[in-house]
């Protein structure tokens, strides 16, 4: 088959020509969530992205396998070695056990892309699910003088690689700003300051809830360990494709590479796919700022989740992305005229077969230039507007959808735009009594009318102007 689809590889900081191992099949590896907390929106937009990515790929023609971790154990507050273990902190939090907090919010995070359309992966592997393979990797890494014990602890020598900085090519102080990282605390035990664990013993924590026997005492792995192994586990030796945000660069993506191609003694991956953040005007979205924005959130304030897949749609995936309430109310009132648009048309005639190969093509060479996911939404608007009939349209639509998945034929003229009178008269009284209640400092009534319209489906926005609304 042609290979047409160019990426950013951010191994070689340039785009290349996608070309996989073996022809017309993927492998392709997606870094999963710590499932300690729910998702907020920033981690979605990643994997809307890397969905994209798959689902690009398979429209493309290629057979795909993709692989996902799920972190239920070693993920450290800091992702360089330090702090307290995210799923023990969630436990706390909650009351509960680690393994009752991993499978709540494993199920939540699917739940949540299940709104978002987000296919979920070929292969789903918790990381306590492959204790042996680590452990097997780990003996591999110490007999061949790449790790080291130390205090207790397994770590990985750093030192003994030529380039262990592969995504600077530069030093650790410029390898730290690519991700933004937490602040590095000193461990006594590490021969190298870049060195990390691969497996922590009691030395670590005492109250450590999960521990698993090993040949170096009980304990539990480290956080970078598992990508690696779960994916040459059901990818192999030779994997295409690695996708994660931009902040896992450094230090989980350069430790991957750093422990599995000493382990292999080989290449590992050749394409590195990584998202940018998701901001707010605060700065970058963290779920360690308290409050976090996520899809039930979303949905509360009476937006469809599938708005917000077509706001990160419509923005490149290498480029910082700012949400707004603002802008997601225009995107939802854009979706919901395009899906109108789409049910409007009346499938009659025979489907053009020129005109569509033509608009087919136009798509696939977007999705083909990095993945221009606005470039590709221009297509769809232009096609709509171009001189062909309904039923080249509604398969046009249907076909870009496989890759877009906004449920664009789901939208068949439904009136949701209309407004009639006796709705119109409610919803002006209502906004009158939330300005009577603000005006009385009463902002928990505010809140609370504000909060009914939304469940209605109507949304506010407080302008210069006055009080704006629109149903959506």
């Amino acid at each position: 088959m042609e290979n047409r689809l160019k990426i950013y590889n951010s191994l070689t900081r340039k785009e290349e020509l996608f070309v996989p191992n073996e022809e017309g099949k993927v492998g392709m590896y997606t870094c999963g969530p710590t499932v300690y907390h729910y998702a907020h929106i920033g981690n979605l937009r990643s994997y809307i992205m890397e969905d994209l990515l798959e689902k690009t790929l398979r429209y493309l023609g290629y057979d795909v396998r993709r692989v996902m971790n799920i972190t239920d154990v070693g993920h450290l507050s800091s992702d360089a070695d330090t702090g307290e273990d995210k799923m023990l902190k969630g436990a706390k939090r909650e009351h509960k056990t680690v393994m009752e907090i991993a499978r709540f919010y494993t199920q939540a995070f699917f739940e949540d892309c299940g709104k978002l359309n987000i296919k979920r992966p070929d292969v789903v592997e918790p990381a306590t699910n492959c204790i042996r393979e680590f452990i097997h990797m780990i003996t591999v890494l110490l007999e061949k003088g790449y790790a080291y014990e130390m205090g207790g602890n397994i770590y990985f020598d750093t030192s003994r690689l030529e380039n262990y900085h592969v995504f600077s090519g530069q030093d650790s102080d410029m390898e730290l700003l690519v991700g933004v990282r937490d602040d590095v605390e000193e461990d006594a035990n590490k021969k190298n300051k870049s060195d990390f664990v691969l497996w922590f013993t009691k030395s670590k924590f005492e109250d450590q809830e999960l521990k698993w026997e090993s040949p170096w005492g009980l304990g539990y792995p480290g956080w970078h360990i598992e990508c690696s192994c779960i994916g040459i586990k059901h990818l192999g030796e030779y994997m295409d494709i690695h996708c994660g945000g931009v902040d896992n660069i450094f230090p989980h993506h350069t430790n991957e590479i750093a422990q599995s191609e000493s382990y292999l003694g080989h290449k590992w991956c050749n394409y590195w796919f990584h998202v940018h953040h998701l901001n707010d005007k605060a700065g970058k979205m963290s779920k360690s700022k308290g409050d976090f924005l996520t899809v039930s959130l979303l949905e509360s304030k009476g937006y469809d989740p599938l708005a917000y897949r077509l706001f990160c749609l419509q923005s490149h995936y290498r480029k910082p992305l700012e949400f707004s309430y603002e802008n997601l109310d225009n995107v939802t009132s854009a979706y919901r005229k395009l899906r109108r648009r789409i049910g409007e048309l009346t499938p009659e005639g025979e489907v053009e077969q020129e005109k569509f190969a033509d608009w087919k093509k136009r798509f696939e060479d977007a999705l083909c230039d990095d993945l221009n996911s606005s470039m590709a939404l221009t297509v769809l608007y232009e096609m709509l507007k171009a001189d062909m009939n309904d039923s080249t349209k509604r398969a046009l639509a249907e076909s870009f959808d496989q890759v877009l998945s906004l449920d664009l034929l789901a939208g068949e003229a439904d009136g949701a735009d209309t407004v009639d009178g006796e709705l119109e008269a409610y919803v002006l009284s209502r906004i009158e009594e939330r300005a009577a209640a603000k005006k009385n400092r009463d902002f928990a009534m505010a809140d609370a009318i504000r909060s009914e319209l939304a469940e209605k489906g109507i949304l506010l926005e407080d302008t210069r102007e006055g009080v704006k609304w629109k149903k959506v």
